[in-house]
Order: C-alpha cells, then structure tokens, then sequence
C-alpha cells in the first residue's frame, strides 16, 4: 500500500483524535446528560472545521518541505476534497439519526451520550473497513469498477426514493432485535441496561436507549458502505482516506445538534446527496480511461451541495410565504 503517512504522521493524526475525543468526552459533558444549544452545536461545528483544516494546512507544509510543492497540492487537494465528500454524504445520516430519535422519544439531554458513542463506534468500524478496502483494491484493481457501479446504482435509488419516509415501526431489523432481546418498554434515565427479578432471579433488561445506540451504529455501517468506496475515487492512499473520513466523522454529532432543527428546510438536498454519489460513481468507472482531476471533483462535489442547499432554503421560504398567504389565515387575522 503507498502512503504518504510515516509512523510518526499516524501517531500524530491518532493522538490529535484522542485529544479532541477526549475534550469532548470529559470536557464539554459528553458523556452526562446535557442539552446541546444551538450555539453549542455551532461553536463546536466551526472548531470541528477549524481543526481539520489545520490539519490539512500542516500536512501542506510537511509535504511541501519533504516530497515538494506538487505533491504537497495533490495530497493536500485529495484530503479536502475527502472531507467535504464525507461530510456532504454524512448529512444523510444525521437525517436518520433524527427519525430514529423522534421515533423512539429520545430528549435532546440523552442524545448527546449516544452520538458521542455512536462516532467512537464508527470511527473503530471504518478504520477497519478503509483497511481492509485499501489492500482489497491494490490486489484486486477491478473492485474500483464494482465500487463504481454501486455508488451508482446507489445514487439512481436515492434520487428516486428521495420523498419517501422510511416505516420504523414496521421495519423487519427493529422487529427482528425486539423478538430477540428484552427490552423495556419505557427509557430508565440515561442506563442502556436495567436488571429486573423475574421467578426470584436477576433478569438483564436492554431500555430503549440502547436499542437506538445499537440502531445508530447500524447506520454508521450503512452508510460507511456508501461513503468510504466514494473516497476511493479520489484516492486510494490509506493515510489521505482515513483523517479525511475520520475527522468528517468527528464533527458529526456537533452537525447533527445543529440541523436538529432545521432538517425540513433541506427537502432537496437529498437528490444533491444522490447526484453526488451518481458523480463518484461515473468517475470511478472511468478511472481507467479517463481520469477527472481531482480539483474538478471538488468544484463539482461543492457545487451539487451548495445548490441543492440554496434550492431547499428558496423552497422553503416559498412554502412558508405561501402558508402564511392562505385565505383561512387572513379572515383568522381579520377576525383577531
């Protein structure tokens, strides 16, 4: 596997991980039972940023110093057009993660303590599967065509099942987990497990919390399958692939907390999210005939997103305008 990244490059990227885990975890009440404001949310969005792009200004400089100004660009151009593919992509499961806590009754104190979880899980799950999928391709090259064909049979779905709102409460995986474990049928505080006595013994009880831990981490699976081969597309340097995915990622919960929300505003931005995916999808299928540079990925990349979230927020405030121009509004008005 060629990288870029020497032992002491990983030791740091995993240490500044720790780091910002750690601070989250212990610093800012990750783990208690804590209302996220949305200038919480905000604030830790913009550090969440602010640290990945200095990541990505230090490995410039690195580069730019030890292997030269071209491949300082290149590597540096692959890390953020990563980031931005990753974050763009994760917008769809902050989305389920909504659902899944409106669906469960969730209050907004305990969701922190199960995002927080939920990122460490997906960060020790994608680590593996970046991996495993950087030696796959470097022994198998024409895998590139099957992640191709997949990112695009993907985006061709979600564009066409866009509008449609998904039956959690018939959905065959949450059947499945509550015919196979016990589970109470009301939260208890923020405990994942209770004990009960049953016929004089101690019966372990998983609550409700725990289902929708177990359901997010799911999810994180999911949606790794989609995002990681789309990362391929641009590079398959296992370094580059990683601190891109990875501190998308962590700027996960602090993003969710802050669309909370506002998600109906983005009713469009889910067929920006599929035209994206369509994109990688072309790309990676031509990798061997015609190689799309990378910085024109970007621009594409940045330019389906940025439209598709203008669009929703026009829409929107069409919607509301129109709402509140409504007949039965203006006699109610007229009558106040």
């Amino acid at each position: 596997m060629e990288t870029i990244g020497t032992w002491w490059m990983w030791a740091g990227f995993f240490a500044i991980v720790l780091v910002m885990l750690f601070i989250d975890l212990f610093l800012v009440g990750g783990g208690k039972q804590h209302r996220v404001s949305f200038r919480e949310a905000a604030t830790w969005s913009v550090i969440w940023v602010g640290v990945s792009l200095l990541f990505a200004g230090a490995l410039w400089w690195h580069l730019d110093g030890a292997a030269g100004r071209e491949i300082a660009n290149q590597k540096t151009l692959e890390f953020v057009t990563g980031y931005l593919i990753e974050k763009s992509l994760a917008v769809d499961n902050v989305f389920v993660w909504l659902m899944l806590f409106s669906f469960f009754a969730i209050p907004l104190e305990l969701q922190k303590r199960v995002l927080i979880l939920g990122v460490f899980g997906a960060i020790v799950m994608r680590t593996v599967m970046i991996f495993a999928g950087v030696w796959l391709i470097a022994h198998f090259h024409w895998l590139l065509y099957v992640f191709g064909a997949f990112l695009l049979v993907t985006g061709v779905k979600m564009w066409w099942f866009a509008d449609e709102k998904p039956d959690l409460a018939n959905n065959p995986l949450i059947k499945w987990i509550r015919g196979h474990m016990k589970l109470t049928h009301e939260l208890q505080g923020d405990a994942f497990f209770v004990w009960r006595e049953e016929a004089g013994k101690l019966v372990r009880y998983a609550t409700p919390l725990f289902l929708v831990l177990l359901l997010v981490e799911i999810s994180d699976l999911i949606f790794a399958v989609d995002s990681i081969p789309a990362i391929f597309a641009i590079t398959t340097d296992p370094f580059i692939v990683l601190t891109s995915n990875v501190f998308a990622i962590l700027g996960l919960r602090a993003m969710y907390f802050l669309l909370a929300d506002m998600a109906d505003r983005f009713s469009l931005l889910k067929y920006g999210l599929a035209l994206v995916l369509m994109f990688i999808g072309t790309k990676m299928l031509l990798i061997d005939i015609f190689k799309i540079p990378v910085l024109f990925s970007l621009g594409v990349v940045a330019a389906i997103i940025a439209t598709s979230i203008v669009l929703s927020l026009r829409k929107d405030a069409h919607e509301r305008l129109s709402s509140a121009h409504k007949p039965g509004k203006e006699v109610q008005n007229l009558s106040e």
